[in-house]
């Protein structure tokens, strides 16, 4: 199979429209060709597209950043001699002068295929741009890596963020290039935007189920997205940054797993399995301790579980949920402890005034949910459900493949 970036280097008849125009190109460290070449120096060996600049999101355009909340700066590339600019820094959007640099950008990114995942709004705030400042954007489309399942709360109006958006639910089961064109519908965006797709993305292929095993390598594409089962689980996982509970940043398996020095880990499993099994679906539960290395509960031994998804035998892609399995974990924990301390209160993605939780999930609803007592399982499906199948039928006129 071919990304939209391999489909741009390997046919010229695609480039032609880049002739005589000063090309940008946004990318990070898993913008990278089938041969692991960079997006950018693989664009500047052609010798006819024009590179004049280069964009950097979250944690950078080549290096990684490890934590949230840690900023880039402007520089120079000392290979190719053009400015790179970063949209993690002192700005998040392309300023004016950012925008007269080129005339096409061109957007290689890898995403996760989570609402939170910060590419999708940097996605969006260069398309408002663009708009603004009539520029162009193609967007070279690569794989949703977990593919087409929907799941999650729409995010509510008034928690618009930078890990939110727009009105998706967490798992939006899009490629960048299908976000890019439901912004541009949604928002009604005059602006000129192309997608280059990919050839022979197969969403419903096992084993990958959106992710090429097998054909194409894994390159992080932030620091703590390691692997396949890290996306997978990422969902429900995220929600995490929002606790007092570690995702094991500071581990080898980041956000595949939850723990705590306190943590009553077995009870916790037991309590998720009375209240609602069908939830915990599609993968495998196993207690495990970890001590992290750095961020929450660092140099400390925290019980808890990882989320395992690597055997065929028992992941099923169709009814794993991660976002359920995490709420779940969530309401056992606040049932078998009532007064546990599990949100944290902090500015996150500099997002004051809420909670961490709320930014993270679009609303307050999620964690309404987990505090009241009296909710059940079936109260958290009632009110996703409706939001999941909304969804599904909205973003069915902007799938490509």
């Amino acid at each position: 199979m071919k990304f939209g970036i391999d489909r741009l280097l390997d046919e010229p008849e695609l480039r032609r429209p880049l002739a005589g125009r000063r090309v940008a190109l946004l990318a990070h460290p898993a913008s990278v060709t089938r041969n692991l070449v960079h997006s950018l120096d693989a664009l500047a060996a052609l010798g006819d597209v024009n590179i004049t600049a280069a964009f950097g999101p979250q944690h950078g355009l080549r290096g990684d950043k490890q934590d949230n909340m840690v900023e880039s700066p402007d520089y120079n590339d000392p290979i190719h001699h053009i400015p790179v600019f970063s949209l993690y820094g002192e700005v998040r959007r392309p300023t004016a002068q950012m925008m007269d640099s080129f005339d096409v950008l061109l957007v290689d990114l890898q995403d996760l295929g989570c609402r939170i995942y910060t590419f999708v709004t940097t996605l969006l705030y260069v398309l408002e741009e663009a708009a603004k400042h009539r520029k162009a954007v193609w967007v070279l489309d690569r794989p949703n890596p977990i593919g087409r399942p929907v799941e999650g709360l729409l995010l509510r109006a008034g928690h618009e963020s930078f890990v939110g958006a727009g009105p998706m639910p967490m798992r939006h089961g899009l490629t960048m290039g299908e976000l890019a064109l439901w912004f541009v519908t949604k928002l009604n965006l005059d602006v000129d935007c192309q997608i280059i797709p990919m050839d022979g993305w197969e969403p419903l292929a096992e084993p990958g189920y959106g992710w090429p095993i097998g054909r194409r390598t894994w390159v992080n594409p932030s620091p703590n997205a390691p692997n396949l089962f890290m996306a997978r689980a990422y969902p429900g996982s995220v929600m995490l940054e929002g606790c007092t509970l570690s995702e094991g940043r500071g581990t080898t398996r980041p956000l595949e797993v939850l723990g705590a020095p306190d943590l009553p880990v077995r009870e916790l499993i037991a309590e998720m399995r009375s209240l609602a099994p069908t939830w915990l679906r599609g993968c495998r539960l196993r207690p495990c301790y970890f001590e992290p290395t750095f961020h929450k509960h660092v140099g400390k031994l925290c019980a808890g579980f990882q989320v395992h998804m690597e055997d065929s035998a028992y992941y099923d892609h169709a009814t794993f949920k991660p976002w359920r399995l995490f709420a779940l974990a969530f309401k056992a924990l606040r049932r078998l402890r009532p007064d546990y301390a599990i949100w944290r209160d902090f500015p996150y993605e500099y997002e004051t005034g809420k909670l961490a939780i709320d930014v993270i999930n679009g609303s307050e609803l999620l964690r309404r949910w987990v505090d009241d007592r009296a909710a059940m399982p079936a109260d958290l499906d009632a009110i996703a459900e409706p939001d999941e199948h909304a969804w599904t039928r909205e973003r069915a006129s902007v799938l490509l493949y």
